[in-house]
């Protein structure tokens, strides 16, 4: 089956190219050898399912898979209940979206501490999961896939374990491992490959190598300051991580086969091709 490669959302080059609708995406994709494509809406789900069908109608096309990143004013660790219960009206626009697109998976983010210990938090936010999940299923929804992702800034729930805790919530919980989230929120702990081993490490620990084995991904280089994450950086800096190399080739060396989003800023669709081009390459050096 083998990894997936895609941008998230439109590059400086789909526009500089003249396209103006997203339903062109999956043919842009396509035509520079990626698989992949997340939709995204950050700022609220606003696809209109007659769109939705159309994108899913040039994925299935252009073979592309089609993800959904969900807005990111959710909080499932608010101590507000209301706009703890108010996430799942957003995971069901979001469920809504992404299976109308023809996909199966979309990113959460889970939120933040605040005046909550990390632990505190961390236990509001597996609640508020499990409440979400639930009304999933009840809505039908229960071969959709949510995607809790590591966080960059320091103060927001999203390390590795925190993530993988709250994928013990439900088996269909995937985590969206952000490579250079990770490496932002520990200063530039992604040095090499015994890094990423203890990543993928983990991951196979907690949720067994097969769930494992297809886990969704954000990849890009990320500024930090102590804070954490600062802005997203494009595959041309130098400064900051992390490196996709050693990665990609511990990824062909296992055998496993996730979805890799880029999210550079201007240049993911480009960056998405540098990634599936060293992914390639390690692939045939095995």
């Amino acid at each position: 089956m083998g990894a997936r490669f895609g941008p998230a959302g439109n590059s400086n080059s789909f526009t500089d190219a003249g396209f103006k609708s997203t339903l062109d995406a999956p043919a842009f994709c396509a035509s520079m050898g990626l698989d992949a494509y997340e939709y995204q809406c950050g700022l609220g789900v606003r696809v209109k399912q007659d769109m939705a069908e159309k994108l899913r109608l040039k994925a299935l096309e252009s073979g592309v898979q089609m993800s959904l990143h969900a807005p990111y004013y959710i909080s499932l660790s608010s101590l507000e209940e209301e706009k703890r219960k108010g996430s799942a009206r957003y995971f069901l626009e979001s469920a809504q979206a992404v299976k109308g697109m023809g996909g199966a998976r979309f990113v959460v983010h889970s939120g933040s501490c605040g005046k909550q210990t990390r632990e505190q938090a961390l236990a509001l936010a597996v609640e508020t999961l499990r409440y979400c999940i639930a009304e999933l299923d009840a809505a039908g929804f229960t071969d959709v896939t949510v995607c809790p992702e590591t966080m960059g800034k320091i103060g927001q729930l999203g390390t590795l374990e925190e993530v993988l805790e709250l994928c013990s919530v439900d088996e269909r919980i995937l985590p969206c491992i952000d490579f250079g989230h990770l490496n932002a929120r520990t200063m530039g702990g992604i040095k090499g490959r015994e890094d990423y081993e203890f990543i993928l490490d983990a991951m196979a620990d907690r949720l067994g190598t097969e769930r494992a084995s297809v886990f969704h991904s954000h990849f890009s280089k990320i500024e930090y300051t102590s804070g954490g994450e600062k802005r997203h950086l494009t595959f041309e800096d130098t400064v900051f991580g992390p490196e996709p190399q050693p990665l990609m080739r511990l990824i062909a060396e296992r055998g496993w086969s996730p979805t890799f989003i880029c999210e550079s800023d201007g240049t993911q669709a480009e960056d998405a091709q540098t990634l599936k081009r060293i992914y390639t390459e390690e692939l045939e050096r095995l």
